[in-house]
């Protein structure tokens, strides 16, 4: 018998009849279907598919390894889920700085209304104005046009390894000309 256990299995079963408990091909195939479920359930809550894609990875990476033979369908999944929940935990501590201990499931980012003054824009053209030509380019590309590091690599006629240390050096140049406070 492979696959799901039914209902009618996972009920006391009838005086005389002997219980078959998942064996590992069984377990696998469980496993996976719901890794789908758990996918479903982080893609929910994170919005990214790379990213639930990755959460989901981390969670049979971990969980996996730590189910006991013989476990019922509704432990593995309940298992499953619990890992899900811990690794969301990790990944929006990391995104928001915030202690795992902090977050709440009520937890919204608010979106803001465009903001319609020109200030940011202003600070922006002031912050670019004062970068040398070259890094003024590469972030107009990245952030404003918004090419990856390959297109900016072929608009500038360099190799990416020579983009990624420019952005870095230009991102950094740009903070400083911020800090002086005259941005």
């Amino acid at each position: 018998m492979t696959g799901r256990l039914g209902p009618q299995q996972e009920s006391s079963p009838p005086e005389g009849e002997v219980v078959r408990l998942p064996q590992p091909a069984d377990m696998l195939d469980l496993v996976l279907e719901d890794l789908e479920l758990v996918y479903a359930y982080i893609f929910a809550r994170v919005g990214n598919r790379a990213d639930a894609e990755d959460l989901t990875q981390q969670v049979a990476i971990r969980a996996i390894p730590r189910l006991r033979a013989g476990a019922g369908p509704n432990a593995i999944r309940a298992y499953l889920f619990a890992t899900a929940r811990s690794v969301l935990a990790t990944f929006w501590s990391a995104r928001f700085g915030l202690p795992e201990e902090e977050l709440r499931e009520d937890l919204w980012v608010e979106s803001r209304e465009p903001d319609t003054t020109t200030e940011p824009v202003e600070q922006v053209e002031r912050i670019l104005s004062r970068l040398p030509a070259n890094y003024r380019k590469l972030l107009e590309l990245r952030f404003l046009r918004g090419y990856s590091l390959k297109e900016v690599a072929q608009e500038l006629g360099t190799t990416l390894g020579g983009v990624k240390v420019m952005q870095l050096r230009a991102l950094r140049a740009a903070a400083r000309v911020a800090s002086d406070g005259d941005a």
